[in-house]
């Protein structure tokens, strides 16, 4: 393993594991590949740009001939995809390009990867393809059961994956990561959008009654849970990678706002998302079996996240003066004015 491919690399958890692995192996070369459409910002990249071992190009996961072009130009040997549309909001309102890029890309990457002689090609996945859980923890074989087009699309991904192994014996690897948080996410995500919106005293808008529960996840540890399983992985292996952090959305919002000592009348309960999974909870046994553990208590990491947005107006201002407001004014407009 030395060249690797960087699929979706200029989006947020992409653009850190970037950041984790020049900084960590010296001896790697990494090539992002990345379509940048509306998440996809080399801003996140800014700080690695002159680093004699990263490349960039601009290419689409489903174009098999740019694809091809960038394996053989830079020797590639290791892929890791993080391409996809991952919004599940935006999945509800627009299903196509879910299904495109993250069912489509993925089988164009896999057959690349067969035909060429890749090593290792591993696909980052999430908790969401099992659906909901009421009590206990879904465990690596228990059956998908996704819930949104997103889910879904990521759950066809996996199955292709599966099957690359199963049948042409391609060398393959699977994380599937639960709610993940930190610098340089899109302010769409919960996380993200709650903080600049609190910076602005604007309102953070929480669907339903707000104890939908999730396994919160440091983007850094999450970046250390790929690495050990793509280099200590079975091929063919799945693995679960949670952070073991439990809230409720209410409860993550009321700890951002004392964080930023912003008052909890910024909170603004508005119609729920369609569809709405209620919990997710992952066990990790089989990666810790490996020797991973996350790093960062939920308290540490989300004091690290708030400085970061409040320390970095110059990321995240341009993007939400952009196209995303209408996309809010979507999503929101009508929620708010209820």
């Amino acid at each position: 393993m030395k060249n690797l491919l960087v699929t979706g690399g200029a989006g947020f958890i992409g653009s850190n594991f970037v950041r984790y692995v020049l900084r960590k192996y010296q001896q790697y070369n990494l090539v992002v590949y990345d379509k940048l459409t509306y998440a996809g910002n080399l801003d996140n990249l800014r700080d690695v740009e002159d680093n004699q071992r990263y490349t960039f190009v601009r290419g689409d996961i489903k174009d098999r001939q740019a694809v091809e072009q960038a394996i053989g130009e830079y020797g590639i040997d290791t892929i890791i995809n993080f391409a996809a549309e991952s919004h599940v909001d935006r999945s509800i309102l627009a299903p196509d390009a879910f299904i495109q890029t993250d069912v489509m890309g993925t089988y164009v990457l896999l057959d690349a990867a067969r035909e060429n002689g890749i090593e290792r090609l591993h696909q980052v996945s999430t908790d969401e393809v099992y659906g909901s859980i009421s009590e206990g923890f879904f465990k690596e074989g228990d059956p998908l059961e996704p819930n949104s087009p997103y889910a879904a699309s990521k759950a066809g991904a996996e199955m292709l994956v599966r099957a690359y192994n199963e049948t042409y014996g391609l060398n393959t690897v699977v994380t599937r990561g639960s709610n993940t948080f930190g610098p340089y996410q899109y302010p769409e995500k919960i996380a993200s959008l709650f903080i600049t919106n609190a910076i602005d005293e604007q309102p953070l808008p929480v669907y339903g009654d707000g104890m939908q529960v999730r396994d919160w996840l440091y983007v850094e540890d999450h970046c250390s849970g790929i690495d050990v399983a793509l280099h200590s992985g079975d091929a063919g292996g799945v693995y679960n990678l949670g952070g073991g952090n439990e809230r409720t959305n209410n409860d993550v919002t009321k700890q951002m706002l004392e964080l930023m000592k912003k008052s909890e009348s910024l909170i603004v309960p508005v119609q729920d998302r369609l569809g709405h999974d209620r919990r997710y909870a992952l066990d990790c046994t089989r990666l810790h079996s490996l020797g991973w553990q996350p790093t960062y208590s939920f308290e540490e990491a989300l004091d690290v996240t708030v400085r970061w947005y409040q320390q970095n107006e110059w990321w995240w201002r341009p993007i939400k003066s952009g196209d995303f407001k209408e996309y809010y004014q979507q999503q929101y407009g009508d929620r708010l004015r209820a």
